[in-house]
């Protein structure tokens, strides 16, 4: 793969900025590395113009100030080793003890990604998770959880998905999505979609430093479970039963009824209605002209056998 590294640049150089955090302690942003092709220059551009607001974001949520060692994005094409072992629909992995993403810009994200800017944010939220939880293994619904709320927000598309999914896995424990990430894709959406939707509850009830606590109690060695009860205040049992509570048949039912597959669905039968109707109306209006032309027929008929017989020759 080290062939296709034509050149490495250093696109953030360890720039700091103020948050307006209650600590209102000073954080560092990470450092990005691009080893590319000459052949991706608006992508380099791409990530060079990246808004800084986004990373200041993502080190909040994760609950780190001081980012680590700098963070190497590989872009690579879709003739490199790498990209031809990874499955088409996979535009990004990481490995976050290394601190290295590998980027596949021919590739159109898809998602959880709507485009490159939120893939490079997911693929480099991983890297700081990893790091936020002091290197110790964190589940992996928790870890995509964590990057799908970095790298977009949350959308109409996200809650139509989250309602098939949950219509597909049922009710199962968190636990049980970790070998569907990597299956296929569309077990993967699904995944993702509840895990996305289980994290961006935490931080709608228990506020946005939850993912950061969590992290932070694995970091200090705490079991996860016990991580995530002494964050959370509850157990992941419980949280997991509020969840599937939360989600609702009638609240997974109205983003798909206000969805647009639906409302093309919708045209289309009110399409169909108004052709048959129309069909209907024009069939009448035949037997109409027919059952017209029958009884001038009759009538001129009946003209004709009244008429005086020398008129008739």
């Amino acid at each position: 793969m080290l062939r296709y590294l034509a050149r490495a640049s250093t696109l953030f150089l360890l720039a700091l900025a103020d948050l307006s955090g209650a600590a209102g302690q000073t954080v560092a942003l990470p450092e990005l590395i691009v080893e590319a092709p000459h052949e991706f220059p608006a992508h380099e551009a791409r990530i060079r113009d990246l808004d800084p607001r986004r990373l200041e974001h993502a080190m909040q949520v994760v609950g780190l100030q001081q980012p680590g060692p700098a963070i190497r994005l590989t872009l690579a094409g879709e003739d490199a080793t790498v990209a031809q072992n990874t499955p088409a629909w996979i535009a990004g992995f990481a490995y976050p003890n290394l601190g290295v993403a590998v980027l596949f810009p021919e590739r159109s994200p898809t998602y959880p990604d709507s485009n490159f800017e939120d893939l490079l944010l997911h693929e480099v939220s991983h890297i700081l998770t990893a790091r936020a939880a002091g290197g110790r293994r964190v589940p992996r619904w928790l870890d995509e959880g964590i990057a799908l709320f970095i790298g977009r927000p949350w959308q109409l598309e996200d809650r139509s998905r989250l309602t098939w999914a949950m219509l597909w896995e049922r009710e199962r424990p968190l636990s049980e999505l970790e070998d569907r990430f990597n299956r296929d894709r569309p077990s993967a959406s699904r995944a993702y979609a509840i895990s996305g939707a289980f994290v961006h509850d935490l931080v709608r009830k228990r506020g946005p430093e939850s993912a950061a606590a969590i992290l932070s109690g694995v970091s200090l060695g705490l079991p996860f479970p016990e991580a995530f009860r002494r964050a959370i205040g509850v157990s992941l049992e419980q949280a997991e039963a509020y969840f599937w509570e939360y989600h609702s048949l009638w609240y997974r039912w109205v983003p798909i009824l206000s969805s647009s597959m639906v409302l093309w669905i919708s045209i289309s039968l009110l399409a169909l209605v108004a052709f048959r109707r129309r069909r209907a109306m024009d069939a009448a209006q035949m037997r109409m002209w027919e059952e017209q032309e029958r009884l001038e027929a009759e009538a001129r008929l009946s003209e004709t056998e009244e008429l005086p017989p020398d008129l008739l020759n």
